[in-house]
């Protein structure tokens, strides 16, 4: 109803957790920026799974099937679960989650998980994502689950094109690009270092977080063509902000930090801002 096409709900680890400690919000105003370490702090897996069939079901019953919004479910690692222990710790959302979503999101990028970006390495990358497509597969033998990976921007060019090639290998269906930052010099964030280091750790989401974000979608894009989807999300603001990313290859587009600062119309204001920009181009 406010104008969203889809939504992506999550990142749901296999256990409920509290998340971090509070305070584990913070907002950058000046620079339209939001430095979080949340810690998916949810009821977990198995208590997500009733509520996303039931919202699968209200919106067929309220929408055509070809128009009602997609629903795309982002699983991660429990906080308690060891590394070695990870591949399991996801195979349980999968087991309860896939059946209910239109797309799955395997989330190795969150910095506010410890030890979790360490699993975007190729060695670890590889059997987690050909073990939880496996089990997706099992769990939705009627149906394929579209199956995509979340990425870091700080991860360097090579790894970037590291895992476009292993995504294209295992014949995965996206990648979402990109989670949070946890750089901090250079993105003009008009705030004390003092006060930065006060905070502490946290990724950085919303306008700084822009260029980098649009970086990591070309390198994907040169890689990957048109074999596989592209979400592309960090520092979407305005319409033109979105229009770029589509310019520049991306088959979806995702908003968190400009939601929480424009409110419940601005996906209203972009959907009418990029109407203009389509007629103009008509011209």
């Amino acid at each position: 109803m406010l104008g969203f096409g889809f939504v992506e709900i999550g990142t749901f680890p296999a256990r409920a957790q509290d998340g971090n400690d509070r305070p584990r919000m913070w907002r950058h105003p000046r620079t339209r920026a939001i430095r979080n370490r949340m810690g998916f702090n949810n009821d977990g897996a198995a208590a997500a799974g009733p509520r996303v069939a039931s919202a699968r079901a209200d919106l067929e019953t309220e929408y055509r099937p070809e128009k009602r919004p997609i629903i795309g479910v982002n699983i991660g690692k429990t906080k308690i679960v060891e590394l070695e222990n990870a591949i399991e710790d996801y195979l349980i959302s999968t087991r309860t989650l896939a059946p209910q979503a239109d797309y799955l999101v395997v989330n190795v990028s969150s910095p506010n998980t410890p030890g979790l970006r360490t699993l975007q390495s190729i060695a670890t990358l590889s059997p987690l994502l050909q073990a939880v497509r496996a089990e997706a597969n099992r769990v939705s033998p009627h149906r394929h689950v579209p199956l995509t990976v979340k990425i870091a921007p700080d991860l360097v060019d090579e790894d970037i094109t590291a895992v476009a090639r292993l995504a294209q290998e295992l014949k995965l269906d996206g990648i979402i690009a990109t989670n949070t930052t946890i750089a901090r010099e250079g993105l003009g964030l008009h705030t004390t270092k003092e006060k930065i280091n006060a905070i502490g750790a946290g990724g950085l989401s919303g306008e700084p977080l822009k260029t980098r974000s649009l970086e990591v979608l070309h390198l994907l894009k040169k890689e990957i063509g048109n074999k596989l989807a592209l979400i592309s999300v960090g520092g979407v603001t305005n319409a033109q902000d979105v229009q770029e990313r589509l310019d520049a290859g991306a088959d979806l587009v995702q908003g968190y930090t400009a939601f929480l600062y424009e409110g419940p119309l601005w996906a209203a204001h972009i959907n009418r801002g990029l109407y203009k920009i389509r007629r103009s181009r008509q011209k």
